[in-house]
């Protein structure tokens, strides 16, 4: 991959699934092993050719009046012609922001007035949020914009409320042994079934009262943790919530992990959580001991995002 054109890299959002829909915190890091730019290309192969063919109708899409920032899409339009593709290692549908970075990456190249990679006040965020859940509801449904401002921005975001997001530093030691790490289900899942059977969800009593007695109280309890890097609170509450989602979010949990999410409660040598809508893609999972971890699921080859 070239470095011709800027690398925009996929997300992990570590806590913040489903609940912020309903208000809770969320906290987001970028995840450099999977990244994307734009290539150009006079002979295209099947790939290539079918991102340059979705480009030429999301073209249409950001000519719309209701755009809420000026493209040059003239500019977009004659680089098309020249055999422009984004060029992606991200996967689809697995939770780590391919929709995301493609977004961030229009707006980086063909936005006309465009807001900084580095914004100085918390306006600027909001705006660059608002700005990239239109765009990205082009891909799947209803956006928040919060996976493409973080592939935008390059760095962890936390997410306070829906209005209320600002960069955030993170406790950096690379040489723990505790680590979160992601496990292949092979399969991608689909955000939007999954987005619907949640919404279906919140129509029972009982499963709202969970969400915010409980799913909320323990996501945000774990991102202080996390930030502050606390790792007994961080467990404790992360042990909660992990069996909170076994128990009441089990269409999103992909086929054959619920046996392991079960073990990892029983023994605690690990705790599993969703990675993104779920339904499929990567679970995600948290560890005191890595290296015991990796041995016991490495069937399922993790991958680590972060050490601690």
């Amino acid at each position: 991959m070239s470095r011709s054109n800027p690398l925009f890299y996929g997300k992990i959002l570590l806590f913040g699934e489903y609940g912020i829909i309903k208000d809770s915190m969320g906290l987001s890091i970028p995840h450099t092993y999977y990244r994307g730019a734009f290539q150009f290309e006079t002979s295209f192969n099947q790939d290539q050719s079918k991102s340059n063919a979705n480009l030429f109708k999301y073209l249409e899409y950001l000519k719309s009046d209701e755009a809420p920032c000026r493209f040059n899409t003239a500019a977009l339009e004659s680089d098309l012609n020249s055999g422009l593709y984004f060029d992606s290692s991200i996967p689809q549908g697995f939770g780590v922001g391919s929709s995301g970075a493609l977004v961030a990456a229009i707006y980086d190249k063909y936005c006309e007035e465009k807001i900084s990679k580095n914004p100085q006040h918390s306006s600027e965020i909001k705006a660059l949020k608002n700005i990239f859940s239109w765009m990205e509801s082009y891909f799947h449904g209803k956006s928040s914009g919060i996976d493409p401002t973080i592939c935008y921005m390059g760095l962890p975001l936390l997410i306070k409320s829906k209005d209320e997001l600002g960069s955030v530093s993170l406790p950096t030691t690379s040489t723990g042994t505790g680590a979160v790490f992601l496990l292949n289900s092979g399969a991608p899942g689909e955000t939007q079934p999954m987005v619907e059977i949640f919404m279906d969800k919140l129509k029972e009593e009982g499963f709202r009262n969970m969400l915010k007695n409980q799913f909320i109280k323990y996501n945000d309890a774990c991102i202080k943790a996390f930030v502050e890097g606390n790792t007994n609170p961080l467990f404790r509450n992360l042990k909660k919530l992990s069996k909170l989602v076994l128990e009441n979010f089990e269409p999103m949990i992909p086929k054959g992990f619920h046996n392991l999410w079960k073990q990892g409660l029983e023994s605690e040598e690990y705790f599993l959580k969703l990675c993104g809508s779920g339904g499929g893609g990567f679970v995600m999972g948290f560890t005191r001991d890595y290296e015991k971890t990796s041995e016991l699921l490495k069937q399922y080859q993790p991958e680590v995002v972060y050490r601690f």
